[in-house]
């Protein structure tokens, strides 16, 4: 099979290499290069944007209530995010030696997000799916509620499904868990997050149909990443100061960031700069295309190589094992992509007759990877 990655040619191609920048994010925090030096700044913020602002980008116009389009839908995001998960969940599976049932349900359905046992984590950061998968199964009805009457509603909406969740929270089940675990590892916690790239995205389209072309200078981008730096900062202070940390960073993490993050990613489509230009570069997007692949690999690599090896050979220098660990997931991630996941995602497309790019824009969302 003759496959070829396209880079450059998305529609926003900065936000291909956000997805590479994301992921690398996410390997540096899960094996640091310095021992101590781990800090649990949680960057999915960035791909809940990232991923708010997508869907709406690609579906809101084409958006319809009939078992066709909605099948088609569904159909795309199954493409795009299970073989992938299925293929490295059974590896992972095989490799644990845990075959208790209910834990496969769970995982193999994801919806271990939904339950508050950090150990049912198979792939450890896979719980962010199942964040992402209620997302794309409410989309529809979000964006219909936009259609409808307007953005208002379709937050409120929003807003009524996290009280739900924080009711539910209050049975002292391990379905939804406790307050902090809505907050930090579901959705219905983090629907703010999405619904900042919601916003953006109507901004860009609205924008886009007025015909107004590219900003000049670096407002936005500037302005972007300023904010961000700052509640970086804030969230490493909290984290050195612990009284009360974890609900300080569900402010800053969940109901802050969101708004310089969308800020940046306005600059980054809007503006042309180094940082944009940097992003949209042809190994940002190789790197970007193989994300998702990746964000699912790297603990397994981590944790049954890397880590094993070092505890055989503790002379071996730290810093040289986590960059050659980070090198050798990142090959094996993109040969992934050509000869997995990209193959087959076209494969069930076409055998479900669901490849169509009615919005013109070709496969850029990550997390992690998640495109038409």
């Amino acid at each position: 099979m003759n496959l070829q990655l396209k880079t450059g040619r998305e529609k926003y191609p900065a936000l291909t290499g956000i997805r590479a920048a994301g992921a690398t994010a996410v390997f540096f925090v899960h094996f640091p290069m310095f021992p101590g030096s781990l800090i649990g700044v949680n960057v999915m913020a960035f791909f809940y944007v990232l991923s708010g602002f997508l869907i709406t980008r690609i579906y809101y116009e084409q958006a319809r209530w009939t078992q066709s389009w909605l099948s088609k839908y569904f159909v795309n995001r199954y493409a795009r995010i299970y073989p992938v998960y299925f293929l490295l969940l059974t590896i992972a599976v095989w490799l644990r030696h845990d075959y208790h049932p209910w834990l496969l349900f769970k995982n193999y359905t994801l919806i271990h997000g939904l339950f508050s046992r950090y150990h049912d984590f198979i792939i450890e950061p896979s719980w962010s799916l199942t964040v992402e998968e209620c997302f794309y199964f409410l989309a529809p009805i979000f964006l219909w509620l936009i259609r409808k009457w307007n953005f208002t509603c379709s937050l409120a909406a929003g807003a009524l499904l996290l009280l739900a969740a924080l009711g539910i929270s209050t049975l002292h089940t391990s379905f939804l868990g406790t307050p902090l675990f809505i907050f930090s590892t579901t959705f219905f916690g983090h629907f703010l997050e999405f619904f900042a790239g919601i916003y953006l995205a109507l901004l860009i389209m609205k924008i886009e149909k007025s015909g107004a072309s590219g900003k000049k200078g670096m407002r936005y981008t500037v302005l972007g990443f300023a904010g961000i730096a700052l509640l970086v900062a804030a969230m490493l202070y909290v984290y050195m100061n612990p009284p009360l940390k974890h609900y300080r960073i569900v402010l800053i993490n969940n109901l802050l960031i969101p708004v310089p993050i969308a800020v940046f990613y306005f600059g980054l489509m809007r503006e042309s700069t180094l940082t944009s230009r940097l992003l949209s570069g042809k190994l940002a997007g190789w790197l970007g295309r193989a994300s998702y692949s990746f964000y699912l690999l790297h603990m397994l690599v981590i944790d049954y190589i890397s880590r094993p090896f070092l505890a055989a050979h503790p002379t071996v220098s730290l810093p040289l094992c986590v960059l050659a660990t980070y090198i050798l997931t990142y090959l094996i991630s993109v040969l992934l992509f050509f000869l997995y996941e990209e193959p087959l995602n076209q494969l069930i497309r076409k055998k479900f007759k669901s490849n169509s790019r009615k919005t013109g824009m070709t496969q850029t969302l990550f997390n992690p990877a998640t495109s038409e």
